[in-house]
């Protein structure tokens, strides 16, 4: 899968200390749910068991320099309703700003609707992560509803917003 700036590939457990640095940097981690940290054996392990119909997880690869960025994630995907959930980070901090998370989008919706036969993809994101949520307003992505206080950063709880996106939404 080829977008303009990125492509996506299926992660490999050599993946795994870029995703264990990443998972481990509190900017990179500040507005997604990390849990508990792990052991890089399993990072590595966890990417074994990924990529089949309902878990798809691929890396976010630069075109310009074949360096891998960051992750993105069709989840939960269901053949008998058509809908899925969207997970993505970029973890390269020095990649951010650029535009990549708007491609990698772009280019994994695409993908979502047109070979998973996908009808919706929804996704939430914290309401302080700015950034985020517009690269997914550019994307199409639809504001639908507000989960309150579910994610505690510094001792304040936040809010998170629920977003759908159908095919012809698609921008």
């Amino acid at each position: 899968m080829i977008g303009e700036l990125i492509r996506l590939r299926a992660l490999e457990p050599d993946d795994a200390e870029a995703l264990h640095r990443w998972n481990h940097d509190p900017e990179v981690m500040r507005w997604m749910f990390d849990g508990y940290a792990e052991p890089l054996a399993a990072t590595r392990k966890s990417l074994e068991d990924k990529n089949r119909y309902g878990q798809l997880v691929y890396g976010v690869v630069a075109q310009k320099d074949d360096t891998l960025i960051g992750v993105v994630q069709l989840r939960d995907a269901e053949p008998e309703t058509g809908c899925a959930n969207l997970d993505i980070y970029i973890g390269e901090k020095s990649y951010w700003g650029g535009g990549y998370a708007t491609d990698a989008m772009r280019t994994i919706c695409r993908y979502g609707f047109d070979k998973m036969r996908l009808h919706k993809i929804s996704l939430t994101v914290v309401t302080e992560n700015h950034a985020a949520r517009r690269v997914y307003e550019k994307v199409g992505f639809i504001e639908e509803g507000r989960l309150r206080k579910v994610l505690r950063r510094d001792g304040e709880w936040y809010d998170e917003y629920w977003m759908g996106l159908f095919p012809d939404e698609l921008r």
